[in-house]
């Protein structure tokens, strides 16, 4: 791999005529040559267009449901031949399991947002937010907010640590909402990002322009961004800052939103005193965030916060874990568990920034600023010039409110030790960094978590509680999960990558639409109370999926409820509440005028009023929600149902789909006793 590394853009491999500006780019570990990057005269504003035409029509030919489905495909190409990209990400400085978190968590990443798709996302191409709001007395005017995708490109720029996760992560809720990706990798691994490009492209499994790569620099690329464009950013805070001010930014209507490196911190509890099992954890977190992936995480811990009695307690237990645990050394070598930083430029950047904190009162405690001897590839030690090796490094700062201790990072295997009085000193001290991504606790003592976490959240993105109930499962300080919120405020960002269907509404526009039941039924593609609605004279339930219709409807005869039924119901089941089977207290009650019908009654003889019982279409009810019961019910009373079909949802991959149905039970005197949705699982055919 020592040719320019290709960029795919318009659908094919590209590679400059000119390559005189191409950059080297070396094994992390032995400083050789492993490729170059170059995009002198690639064409970033005809990329941007190929996503925009090519690639929101192919999307915006798919469902959520479809496009979670190539998700999953798009996942098993990569586990299919993740052994490839596993090899070559040792060149990058990771070990085994440094890779494993890039590699298996960007594929892990896409699985997850594949399932999430399916299971909270409707399978057609809008987003329905909230309940509808009534605008006019009679019904007659409603309103609704809506998600539809953004018409442009989502651009993401990434940075060098995580060249796979860090690009999945951003490329899946993009896909997801219809958004067409262009991934800038950082040039030190962009190799390894362009491998898995490669894969995907190769798998056939790509719809037309849904994924471009740049390998290289992209001058110029702000200025031909337009409203419709969002750009995702990963980096340090400076360049956020920079581009932020771009005028495509703050006036063109493109959206930004940034991931950057915060000065996060971890918090020990002062219930946490050598011995417990909350000590051991925190101990084992922090010298996990100092040596995976060399400290080069955006979520690592920078600032350990601990009580001033147990600082020296703190400092001698990190370094023995140390002492006992990391080699470091060229990842290919048998037994090393610390690789390089990902090249000798952020190797000279992370000591500078070391330096820096050095000269603001820090002092080194752990680890020296000289280059360490290290395992070379073939299992002999010694000092590696050309390699990008820097030990874990631990500093002590005896002012613990020095500016640069919460404003300095380097980013690589290096921490600072704060101590802290008491619970309201180690809450200034994590707010002191001025935003973060993550900071995480480790107490026992629920009145003092309490206490912390009420405390820091506001200055963080992410909160992780460490304890003994949960230290052995926890996914770690240091690890995102697609499920949550990865971000953070302030010097953090102020983005949400990731954290579920959040992150899919990032690439799309909410949208008040207002209108009559009729046209917002047909925009949304969920009936509307007040919206035509069809009671013919075949039950709805005899429909499959292929037949039924939005408002085909049922409305049935009235049942009058007996003081009989309820007796029955209430010795029956054993719900002898005063209210239905005591008249005298049940009077008393404010909201009944006597003794009445139970709730759960009602809905059983709803569904009496409203099944049709022989074996069909309707395969089975799986639930009810928004139950709500408005009127009660008296003995002589009449209760009557009409049952809407309100949103049809076929699934892709099975031979049935789900159907929510509007149930309103009315009274006989047309007073609205209860409202909620059925949810029936009914066969395609």
């Amino acid at each position: 791999m020592t040719d320019i590394l290709p960029s795919y853009v318009q659908g094919s491999w590209w590679t400059p005529d000119d390559d005189s500006d191409a950059v080297a780019v070396r094994d992390a570990s032995t400083g050789e040559i492993v490729t170059h990057v170059s995009t002198q005269g690639l064409d970033l504003a005809g990329a941007l267009e190929f996503a925009r035409t090519t690639g929101q029509a192919s999307l915006g030919r798919l469902t959520f449901h479809q496009r979670a489905l190539l998700l999953k495909q798009f996942a098993q190409a990569l586990t299919a031949r993740k052994e490839e990209l596993y090899e070559l990400s040792a060149r990058t400085g990771t070990t085994k399991t440094d890779a494993m978190v890039d590699i298996d968590g960007g594929i892990g990443v896409l699985f997850t947002y594949s399932s999430k798709g399916r299971r909270e996302l409707p399978n057609t191409q809008l987003v329905v937010d909230g309940p509808a709001e009534q605008l006019s007395k009679g019904g007659t005017f409603l309103g609704r907010h809506i998600y539809s995708r953004l018409p442009g490109a989502a651009v993401q720029i990434n940075a060098f640590n995580f060249p796979v996760w860090g690009s999945l992560e951003k490329f899946a809720p993009a896909f997801l909402a219809g958004v067409p990706s262009v991934v800038k990798p950082a040039t030190p691994t962009g190799y390894l990002a362009e491998a898995f490009v490669r894969i995907l492209v190769e798998s056939g499994l790509l719809p037309d322009g849904t994924l471009q790569l740049i390998s290289g620099s992209v001058p110029g690329l702000f200025d031909a961004l337009r409203l419709g464009d969002i750009v995702s950013f990963t980096g340090s805070a400076s360049t956020a800052e920079r581009l932020r001010a771009h005028d495509s930014v703050q006036t063109g209507g493109v959206r930004f939103t940034s991931e950057t490196d915060s000065i996060n911190a971890s918090v020990l509890g002062r219930d946490a005193a050598p011995g417990t099992p909350e000590f051991d954890a925190f101990v084992r977190g922090v010298v996990t965030e100092l040596t995976a992936k060399a400290g080069q995480k955006c979520t690592a811990i920078r600032r350990i916060i601990v009580p001033e009695r147990t600082r020296g307690a703190v400092m001698a237990a990190i370094a023995e874990r140390i002492a006992q645990r990391v080699v470091l050394g060229d990842p290919r070598a048998e037994g090393v568990t610390m690789g390089p930083l990902a090249s000798r430029e952020q190797r000279t950047e992370v000591l500078r920034q070391v330096s820096r904190l050095l000269d603001a009162g820090g002092h080194v405690v752990l680890g020296s600023l000289d280059a360490p001897e290290v395992v070379r590839s073939d299992g002999s030690r010694g000092v590696d010039p050309d390699g990008a090796f820097v030990a874990p490094i631990l500093l002590e700062f005896e002012d613990q409110w020095a500016d640069a201790v919460h404003s300095v990072e380097a980013f690589g295997p290096v921490a600072s030790v704060l101590g802290y009085e008491n619970t309201a000193d180690a809450i200034a001290l994590v707010a002191a960094g001025r935003g973060s991504l993550v900071t995480s606790v480790a107490s026992h003592d629920a009145s003092e978590v309490v206490d912390l976490v009420s405390g820091i959240a506001a200055f963080n993105g992410r909160v992780l509680v460490l304890d003994r109930d949960d230290a052995r499962s926890s996914t770690g300080h240091g690890s995102p999960v697609p499920h949550l919120v990865h971000g953070g405020p302030g010097r953090a960002g102020g983005g949400e990558e990731l954290g579920g269907i959040r992150a899919v509404l990032h690439h799309m526009q909410r949208t008040a639409i207002q209108g009559s039941p009729d046209m917002l039924t047909a925009i949304t593609g969920e009936w509307h109370a007040g919206a035509a609605s069809e009671a013919g004279e075949r039950h709805p339930f005899r429909k499959p999926l292929s037949q039924l219709r939005i408002g085909d409807r049922i409305s049935s005869e009235a049942r009058e409820v007996t003081l009989d039924d309820i007796e029955h119901f209430a010795h029956f089941t054993g719900d002898t509440f005063y209210a239905h089977m005591d008249e005298e207290a049940a009077a008393a009650n404010p909201f009944f005028p006597g003794r009445v019908a139970h709730g759960y009654l009602l809905i059983s003889f709803a569904a009496g009023l409203f099944v049709d019982p022989a074996p069909g279409p309707v395969l089975a009810n799986y639930g009810l929600e928004n139950l709500r019961f408005l009127t009660p019910v008296s003995p002589g009373d009449s209760i009557r149902v009409d049952l809407t079909a309100k949103q049809i949802t076929p699934r892709e991959t099975d031979a049935y789909g789900e159907v929510r149905w509007d149930a309103v039970l009315t009274n006989q005197r047309d007073e609205t006793v209860a409202t909620y949705d059925v949810l029936t699982l009914v066969a395609k055919e």
